[in-house]
């Protein structure tokens, strides 16, 4: 195997996991960034490494769900309504990708990357030293309302039999029994206990590319938006000056169509919005817990608690609109001692979406030096040593450790 000069364009979890991939396979990598790796849409999740997510977030298909939605009933879904026109192609097919027969394939593709998180991030949290950050006692998906909370608990049990997943089913006392701290009313938990949560989602992040230029890898800050195809491959201009390799690879998240859309790729992605704030919470809960009927998750991470949002949909670089997050902490504060907000402004950040729930992932069909590996929509965080591994593989002409043809760009056209 000959040892090729690449570019790797985006410093998040799945571009970072990339380019030490990479490396390790003895190939000099440039990976480059306009911030410091994991500052961006890898550091304001939930820091959860999700064993348990084998089914993605579909559509839902239910009129009276998505009636809910527009009339804004609920606390987890928001939305712009200047955003939806320009929203509406990739969401419609999001919506025909929910369908109960082509769901059904996307959680087999889906699954197949999920059942590999632990052991892929295991390797690298060892080689980084990274073991700190770990916490591995799982999380609790709750329910306040015992009509919800007993028919998600049967789908629960299924999903964790089909899959091979540990998971307790939690009353009221259970709950208050395995986590204290948690203490308004709720009807009952679902204790996912495969997961491994992480206390801050950007120095993993950041312990990983700190291994990557241990091992020879070159982070260099510069700008994505001016990539050009040369005759020899690829440039791009960094604060060191032009950096030029052989090929590249887009692992942009929230910014891929920015970046792909000149070279002619019309991918159906959007963008989910989210946002997080940190509380002097007492006391601290020792592990994650959604809120389901009020759409929200508390993590509890080394800066306070955080209170993450749902999902809201619209422009990418629209002014913060913060609702979710004021609804939150209202229900937030029944449910546990929240205590001050520790920031003064809530962070906002971008899940990159792709309306099949797939990641995108493989060779760009027009250009043979160039590949894609994005659109990981909620899961970035968890897969991104997986798809990281995969491309790894394809790049250099093995047979990949899973089939590669469900992530494949070619599946949206050339």
């Amino acid at each position: 195997m000959a040892s090729k000069d690449i570019l790797v364009l985006g410093a998040g979890m799945v571009g970072v996991c990339t380019a030490l991939a990479l490396r390790q396979r003895g190939h000099a990598v440039v990976l480059v960034d306009r911030q410091a790796p994991g500052r961006e849409t890898s550091y304001g999740n939930a820091g959860i490494i999700q064993r348990e997510a084998v089914q993605p977030y579909a559509f839902p298909r239910e009129w009276m769900a998505v009636l809910r939605v527009i009339t804004r009933q609920g606390n987890d879904v928001h939305y712009h309504p200047a955003a939806l026109a320009s929203l509406m192609p990739a969401l419609a097919r999001y919506w025909r990708e929910s369908a109960p027969d082509r769901y059904a394939a996307t959680v087999a593709a889906y699954s197949a990357l999920i059942r590999h998180c632990l052991t892929e991030h295991e390797r690298l949290i060892a080689l980084a030293g990274a073991q700190d950050l770990v916490r591995r006692s799982g999380w609790l998906q709750a329910y306040r309302s015992a009509a919800p909370f007993d028919q998600a608990a049967r789908t629960a049990m299924e999903v964790a039999r089909h899959h091979g997943l540990d998971c307790r089913i939690l009353d009221q006392a259970g709950l208050r029994a395995t986590e204290p701290a948690y203490c308004g009313p709720v009807a009952g938990a679902i204790h996912w206990r495969d997961p491994w949560t992480i206390v801050d989602p950007g120095e993993l992040v950041s312990r990983y590319a700190a291994l990557f230029s241990k091992e020879g890898g070159i982070f260099s800050r510069g700008d994505a938006a001016t990539l050009k195809q040369t005759e020899g491959g690829w440039t791009v201009q960094t604060e060191d000056g032009p950096v030029e390799a052989a090929e590249a690879v887009i692992a942009l998240g929230p910014w891929a169509t920015t970046l792909t859309r000149p070279f002619g790729y019309r991918f159906p992605l959007f963008v989910k919005r989210g946002y997080h704030r940190h509380y002097a919470a007492e006391p601290m809960p020792s592990m994650p817990l959604l809120d389901v009927e009020n759409g929200f998750m508390l993590a509890p991470m080394q800066r306070g608690l955080r209170l993450t949002t749902g999902a809201e949909f619209a422009h990418h670089d629209a002014t913060p609109t913060p609702i979710q997050l004021q609804n939150a902490e209202r229900h937030a504060r029944v449910l546990v001692r929240l205590g001050a907000a520790v920031e003064d402004t809530p962070w906002l950040g971008a899940r990159p979406c792709v309306a099949d729930m797939r990641p995108i992932v493989g060779r760009a069909p027009r250009h043979r030096s160039l590949w894609f590996n994005f659109g990981h929509g909620h899961q970035g965080f968890t897969l991104g040593p997986v798809t990281a591994r995969l491309l790894a593989e394809l790049m250099d002409g093995e047979q990949p450790f899973v089939d590669a043809r469900p992530y494949d760009p070619i599946r949206f056209g050339a």
